[in-house]
């Protein structure tokens, strides 16, 4: 899919498989692609960390909803990919305490 790098596995069967082929008809799979590379460029570089982690949560959230809730055989790299998330989160945790304010005071 991605510049033809790895080759396209086939679609899988039931409701997984028509999500699947929802999100690659409407090319909604090159934008999430788009945010997880410059994520990945950003986290690479080690520049606006915690930018790049508020960016991910929501991708991988998607993909562990969807690994539970139509493919439990393939959870494992959703949950090794989350653990990874969360061993960044955890170095950088301070990037995240003005998200947990209640009240902003300028």
């Amino acid at each position: 899919m991605f510049l033809n790098f790895l080759p396209q596995p086939s679609s899988p069967p039931g409701a997984a498989g028509e999500s699947s082929g929802l999100l690659l008809t409407t090319h909604y799979v090159y934008a999430v692609g788009a945010v997880m590379v410059v994520s990945a460029i950003s986290l690479l570089a080690n520049r606006f960390v915690g930018l790049a982690l508020v960016l991910l949560a929501p991708v991988l959230v998607n993909i562990l909803l969807f690994q539970i809730l139509m493919m439990p055989s393939t959870i494992g790299l959703g949950l090794f990919a989350t653990l990874l998330w969360l061993l960044v989160a955890y170095r950088v945790r301070r990037a995240f305490e003005r998200l947990f304010e209640a009240r902003f005071e300028g």
